[in-house]
């Protein structure tokens, strides 16, 4: 089970994730994670959203070089030393995680060198696997607590 990453790649100047951001917004679609990296005049946003397709769309009409991905997104128990143990099963089996980070709370999403074979490992491990559905549910709770 993975999760569409949408990466989108931009120059790096002020007010091009903004641009991207108003795009998702134009198109209704909601952010629930997202990374910014720089690697000098040029920059990479990944983003973790609610309506991948909608927003693939919304970028590719306004000209975009973007692409969407599979990525492994975990629910870690909030306990010192989790993430590491969790990096160290995949490590142990000569699997590179090549970026991470984190989402809401303890959700973590990697983007591995071989995402069916981690998936496959850790599916034994004390963790939860989030499929796309899952960030729908989980955040249609959270909205209704809140209301």
């Amino acid at each position: 089970m993975t999760v569409s990453q949408i990466s989108v790649f931009a120059n790096s100047r002020p007010g091009h994730m903004n641009r991207v951001l108003d795009l998702f917004e134009g198109a209704g679609v909601s952010v629930r994670g997202f990374s910014a990296a720089d690697t000098g005049e040029y920059g990479i946003l990944r983003f973790i959203v609610d309506r991948p397709e909608a927003a693939m769309e919304a970028l590719k009409d306004a000209g975009c070089a973007c692409v969407v991905s599979p990525v492994i997104c975990l629910k870690l128990v909030d306990t010192p030393g989790e993430l590491s143990r969790v990096m160290g099963v995949l490590a142990k089996c000569g699997i590179n995680v090549v970026y991470s980070y984190s989402m809401i709370s303890t959700y973590i999403v990697l983007s591995t060198s071989e995402p069916e074979r981690a998936q496959a490992l850790l599916a034994d491990e004390p963790v939860e696997l989030i499929s796309q559905e899952d960030i729908a549910r989980i955040v249609a709770e959270r909205a209704a607590k809140e209301a």
